[in-house]
């Protein structure tokens, strides 16, 4: 007698990864169209008349209904009701308009409309109680027409880029519970984070493609991608429901946000810990992603190449592209090989990658070609992190040494740039260095983080708790945006172009993030120390514990 046993899509390497894939690339489109238009700053005041004000208002809406409307919280509820593949479908759906708007905001169809002339006469709004120092609201009187209504379509994609970020966390553990896991989960984080090379590489290159600049172009860009990721996230609804079928399980559900937790976690002096860790560090990474070009372009002294030759043409942009992929797939495949020979072949390939990746943004002499290069190392070195974490510990003193880089690399920019400003080859070099630093940092913290967090908070809460450090996190990110635009305008002579800005104040006020974490993470190590909670710890002694969360 034999036993047949009964295979599904969820046994097949191939079809558990496909799934990955799909909701990964769902996740790196809309990383993509995140930071679409902060590569060029300089051409949004040029062609559509956005002071550093409303360059920095419009970003911070993208979080703002997050916020101030808790969507955050009701896409939790329509994921635990829905089930993924429903709440992935829809979450593409809603980025998918809300590029739209931002599209047409940009573009030369709504110069000149009734739509213009309304948003012109309309939204005119004050700071909040009419104190000055409160001018946090995502509309403002004087805000050109343009910033105004992509503010409105921004926040729009913002509400489904978080509902996409919690779903396509639950949806990996339903395909590799038990299975990869881990490894799913960094591949997914990986790419979502090339995301933010690509944007800082093609943004810029379909601005000014043709010798002619037009920004609507970029945001199109975009555009094509999240029609792309709405189709990804198709094809998985159709694979999940034969999953579905196959197995006849119900989806996976986490506890719902309740109410009644708010009291308990708030009480909870490692939830506030944790929260302000959180909303500091992030605070003083995001929204610099914004700017970062911008302050490259204020503080490098960069020539164009000659009219005509190869780092000139459009074609350099695809083969640096091409070298950026194979320092990330290199780098990254060689955390997972067993072999050493092949391990470090791997990273010799990713390592002489990037020092060609770097060289080809030298001689392109383009702000955006150098930030490119901030999220490469973290690629090749977050797996190597979580192994450590995992089998040696010490999360706080990756949490403190994450805050120390953070700090360093801010002041460094204020500060050391500027010294090399003449210097074509020095400050090409220092910022290179201080890029990837922060990228590292970009791992650390993140890193050793999250994993704290169910030690430090009750297990019957652990849901509610995390839905509540997302919206804190998200208020970090709606602000900050809008200060470091609105410090850059007080700051700065009125009417000074877009390349020649100081950002010596916001940048001393993000390196002031960087010391509060600082200090938040030494009290950390004491509270851990006094109370013995074994934050130092490695985690595979409490896999128990171990939770999926979304990438933020």
């Amino acid at each position: 007698m034999t036993t047949t046993i009964q295979k599904t899509l969820r046994d097949s390497a191939a079809m558990r990864w496909t799934a990955l894939l799909l909701l990964a690339s769902a996740m790196f489109c809309s990383y993509i169209f995140m930071d679409i238009l902060s590569p060029i700053k300089d051409l949004m005041q040029e062609t559509r008349g956005w002071d550093s004000k409303a360059f920095g208002t419009m970003q911070g809406s993208e979080v703002f209904l997050n916020v101030w409307v808790f969507f955050l919280i009701f896409a939790g509820i329509i994921l635990d009701k829905m089930g993924v593949r429903f709440t992935a479908v829809l979450s593409a759906a809603i980025m998918l308009a809300g590029a739209c708007v931002k599209w047409y905001a940009v573009s030369d169809m709504f110069v000149g409309s009734s739509l213009e002339a309304w948003y012109d006469s309309h939204l005119n709004w004050g700071p909040l109680f009419g104190v000055s120092w409160l001018d946090i609201l995502p509309f403002y009187d004087g805000m050109p027409a343009s910033a105004k209504l992509a503010a409105s379509g921004f926040m729009l994609f913002g509400c489904g880029c978080e509902m996409a970020g919690i779903t396509v966390s639950r949806g990996i553990v339903k395909w590799f519970k038990g299975r990869e896991m881990a490894l799913a989960m960094g591949s997914e984080m990986a790419l979502a984070r090339l995301g933010v090379a690509t944007c800082m590489i093609f943004s810029p290159f379909f601005a000014r493609l043709g010798g002619q600049v037009s920004v609507s172009r970029s945001v199109a860009f975009g555009v094509v991608l999240m029609c792309i990721a709405l189709i990804m996230t198709i094809v998985y609804f159709f694979m999940d429901r034969t999953l579905d079928a196959q197995t006849g399980e119900a989806e996976e559900k986490d506890d719902p946000f309740k109410i009644s937790d708010i009291g308990r976690i708030l009480t909870d002096s490692g939830f506030w810990i944790v929260a302000l860790l959180c909303v500091l560090y992030y605070s003083a990474i995001f929204p610099f992603q914004k700017y970062a070009v911008n302050m490259l372009q204020c503080n490098l002294t960069l020539t164009e190449p000659a009219e005509g030759s190869f780092w000139a043409s459009s074609t350099v942009t695809v083969v640096q592209y091409a070298v950026m992929l194979l320092v990330a797939a290199a780098g990254f495949a060689s955390n997972f090989q067993k072999k050493k020979n092949l391990k470090f072949t791997l990273l010799g390939v990713s390592l002489v990658a990037l020092v060609a990746y770097c060289y080809m943004g030298f001689m392109r002499q383009t702000a955006e070609s150098i930030f490119a290069v901030f999220p490469l190392l973290a690629v090749l070195i977050t797996p190597i992190l979580g192994s450590y974490l995992d089998h040696h510990g010490k999360a706080v003193s990756m949490l403190v040494l994450g805050s120390l880089l953070l700090i360093g690399c801010h002041l460094t920019f204020a500060f050391v740039l500027p010294l090399f400003k003449g210097s074509a080859v020095g400050g090409v070099v220092i910022a290179y260095a201080t890029i990837l630093v922060l990228g590292a940092s970009f791992s650390l913290v993140p890193a050793s983080l999250w994993p704290s967090v169910p030690k430090l908070v009750d297990a019957k809460i652990i849901g509610s708790a995390y839905a509540l450090i997302f919206w804190i996190q998200n208020i970090g990110l709606w602000l900050f945006p809008m200060l470091i635009g609105q410090v850059l305008e007080k700051t700065n002579p009125k009417g000074a172009s877009a390349t020649e800005l100081d950002y010596t104040a916001p940048l001393v006020m993000l390196a002031a993030l960087g010391v509060a974490a600082l200090v938040l993470g030494l009290v950390l190590k004491v509270v851990d120390r006094r109370k013995g909670i074994g934050l130092e710890l490695p985690n595979i002694k409490d896999e128990s514990s171990f939770t999926i969360i979304g990438e933020h």
